[in-house]
């Protein structure tokens, strides 16, 4: 049977609704190639920060964060993607391959799904409490189900654990000189197509507020959120059996789904790994869910009506992340 091939101007605005996806400091470490009808996702080591994710394992999340925000794009536009991840044991950093076929329906869901895409911030600000928390998390754990991820919902006692592995990991950072020239490149305040802008960076004193946060560097100060003594979030964590690419991309998928769902019910979310990304820190997260391979925590709450709301960051060109061959 013939390959079934999609119009290039069709992936190429789907390929930029998924670059939205989220990403370490936003780096944005993909690279798409389209070759012989076959979309095709790559790993950009050269966007890995090197002293924070040494490993690259953060990067292969992002990428499959984008990877599903690509298939919510296409499924918007008519397409049902069909991935093989890991099509090439030899190269590991070819993550997925990608074929393409012709949907009879695109429902209203697909459509919102997609335009959650757009609407979604990572909003580093304190949140307030879900009133409907219990009920978004059964519905999270009917409709996502996977069995290299585990999604798991973070009692509310053991928020404390996880304040202090992320004091642990500020402690142990304090005087890397590496790790902060990499934290400060990414936040330059001067304008760029990635790295994380000024607009999107808190208070010292909103900063004090979320106590599982990642210590950035601060801004001028600017007025709290209203009511918000401190951070009422619900935490959700992600974890895998193992630290395989195939694993680590299957979870980015997965926070992307969490993300989307969240944005789609009127939450606001951040996605939280600094205190995963060594090893002391990583087993205090890991004995506090009971977990060994903790992945990524998301923090889950309501942003004030009429409160600050971050911009979306910027993005790098889509020609600068898209490659077509042949």
């Amino acid at each position: 049977m013939p390959k079934t091939m999609v119009n290039v101007d069709v992936i190429q605005t789907a390929i930029q609704l998924a670059c939205r996806a989220p990403s370490l400091h936003n780096t944005q470490p993909w690279r798409w190639i389209v070759e012989a009808g076959d979309l095709h996702l790559h790993l950009d080591r050269t966007r890995c920060v090197k002293r924070t994710d040494g490993a690259g394992r953060e990067a292969i999340i992002s990428c499959g964060a984008a990877l599903d925000h690509l298939r919510v794009a296409m499924a918007s536009a008519g397409w049902m993607a069909r991935v093989e991840r890991i099509p090439d044991a030899a190269n590991p950093d070819h993550l997925a391959t990608v074929t393409f076929s012709p949907r009879a329906v695109v429902v209203a869901g697909d459509r919102r799904r997609a335009d959650a895409i757009l609407q979604r911030r990572t909003d580093r600000l304190p949140f307030g409490s879900s009133p409907n928390w219990s009920q978004f998390a059964r519905m999270l754990n009917a409709v996502i189900a996977d069995r290299a991820v585990i999604l798991d919902v973070v009692d509310d006692a053991i928020r404390p654990k996880l304040a202090e592995a992320s004091a642990l990991s500020d402690a142990l950072r304090i005087y890397d000189s590496a790790y902060q020239t990499e934290l400060d490149w990414w936040t330059a305040p001067f304008t760029l197509v990635d790295g994380i802008p000024r607009s999107a960076l808190v208070s010292a004193a909103e900063s004090d507020r979320v106590d599982i946060g990642r210590t950035f560097p601060v801004v001028t100060e600017r007025p709290p959120r209203s009511g918000l003594q401190e951070d009422k979030a619900n935490v959700l964590a992600l974890s895998t059996a193992r630290d395989t690419p195939k694993n680590l991309l299957r979870c980015g998928e997965l926070l992307s789904e969490v993300l989307l769902e969240a944005t789609l019910a009127g939450m606001a979310t951040c996605t939280i790994t600094h205190m995963l990304e060594l090893t002391a820190s990583r087993e205090v997260v890991g004995a506090a869910i009971g977990r060994t391979h903790p992945q990524a925590l998301i923090r889950v709450g309501l942003a004030p009506t009429f409160g600050r709301i971050p911009p979306p960051t910027p993005r790098r060109q889509l020609a600068d992340v898209f490659e077509i061959r042949g």
